[in-house]
């Protein structure tokens, strides 16, 4: 994930725009806000072809044993936030979906749908990058939960501004809500947080793929933060091994406590975090050289079709699927709890190391079964 993001000061006047919640407003009437812009955690392999390169749907689910029903995630509705605009999302998830004998998830049947971050149809322009970020963020949620209904919801730029607004309708509509997008952690971030909470809903954000320090809103206490491992094959293709990604996010958060469940947590302590917020919480496959395939029919750095793709932007997008499978919240208590078997990564660092139980690379490691 760059870790870039650009602080805009805007002037408005105080009557005149609806309040951000924790924004001072000045006796004069004028108020000075920070906005703040976020970027896709995506990873892309140099090259693309005719022919998927990347890893299958059914070898992630062999590597972890998650469901192979087609009808996994039934009755549930996935949501996926991203900026900009996809003009292919629906016919490129067909052809991902054709290609790996998955599902057809259409407007028509009732399984696909897309709007703005308002709920309308007015999408915004057409980014080349976030484009890609959304093919992989729909395909590989119905790789994962294939009976699962997918929302895609586009907001208008990548301000937080527009990202949280586009959330809020998310969290309205779908009970599993899956963001591959962040930034630098900031003063204040904390009035945020309140978009990550809806009753019955769980929130997955991807945790960054720069490594250390943590970011937002993977370090808001109210979302499971997903950070990213390496898979690894024998001879004949089989998954043999798991370890933590270089470029997996994490850290202690500046400004964020850790929520309970965490900081209860056996092995929070030994992350030295104190009593802030500790990312990620879990973790899945990240690594661009074991990354996934996806379809892309809009031209990314002047080429389209099947590229090979990784980033924490892969895992959320898994895990919120998986979380979609089990049918049940997902949150803290959940992933801190003993409902989830995982896979406990102890090799590998992204300027922390992986530890036994929990790190500040993988989490807790990876959901398995």
């Amino acid at each position: 994930m760059l870790r870039l993001p650009r602080s805009v000061p805007v002037m408005l006047i105080a009557l005149a725009f609806a309040f951000t919640p924790g924004m001072a407003v000045a006796s004069t009437g004028i108020a000075t806000i920070t906005e703040h812009y976020a970027s896709h955690p995506l990873h892309v392999r140099p090259g693309v072809s005719a022919s998927p390169k990347g890893l299958s749907p059914s070898t992630i689910r062999a590597s972890y044993n998650f469901p192979t029903a087609s009808t996994s995630g039934a009755g549930t509705t996935i949501a996926i936030v991203d900026a900009y605009n996809d003009p292919n999302a629906e016919s490129d998830l067909g052809v991902f979906s054709s290609q790996f004998g998955l599902p057809a998830c259409t407007t028509a049947n009732g399984c696909f749908s897309k709007v703005d971050q308002t709920g309308g149809t007015k999408y915004p322009r057409t980014d080349s990058g976030w484009a890609l970020e959304i093919s992989l963020d729909i395909q590989w949620a119905h790789a994962i939960a294939p009976g699962a209904k997918i929302l895609l919801v586009e907001a208008k730029s990548n301000s937080f501004t527009n990202l949280l607004a586009a959330e809020d309708y998310a969290s309205a509509h779908a009970k599993y809500v899956s963001n591959s997008w962040g930034g630098s952690e900031f003063s204040g971030e904390s009035v945020y947080d309140s978009h990550f909470t809806a009753n019955g809903v769980s929130f997955f954000v991807s945790s960054g793929d720069a490594g250390t320090p943590a970011s937002y809103p993977s370090a808001s206490p109210n979302v499971i933060s997903v950070g990213g491992t390496t898979l690894s094959f024998d001879g004949s293709g089989a998954f043999s091994n798991e370890t933590g990604w270089s470029g997996s996010g994490g850290g202690c958060s500046a400004y964020e406590a850790a929520p309970p469940a965490q900081s209860g947590f056996s092995q929070y302590q030994h992350v030295n975090c104190g009593t802030k917020r500790a990312t990620p919480d879990v973790s899945l496959d990240a690594d661009p050289a074991s990354g996934v395939s996806v379809y892309d029919s809009v031209n990314y750095q002047g080429q389209s079709g099947w590229w090979t793709v990784g980033g924490t932007s892969a895992s959320s997008p898994m895990w919120a699927a998986r979380s979609a499978d089990a049918g049940t919240v997902v949150d803290a208590g959940y992933v801190y709890g003993n409902s989830i078997t995982y896979r406990d990564i102890t090799a590998g660092n992204n300027g922390e190391s992986c530890l036994v139980g929990y790190d500040l690379v993988t989490g807790r490691g990876s959901w398995t079964g």
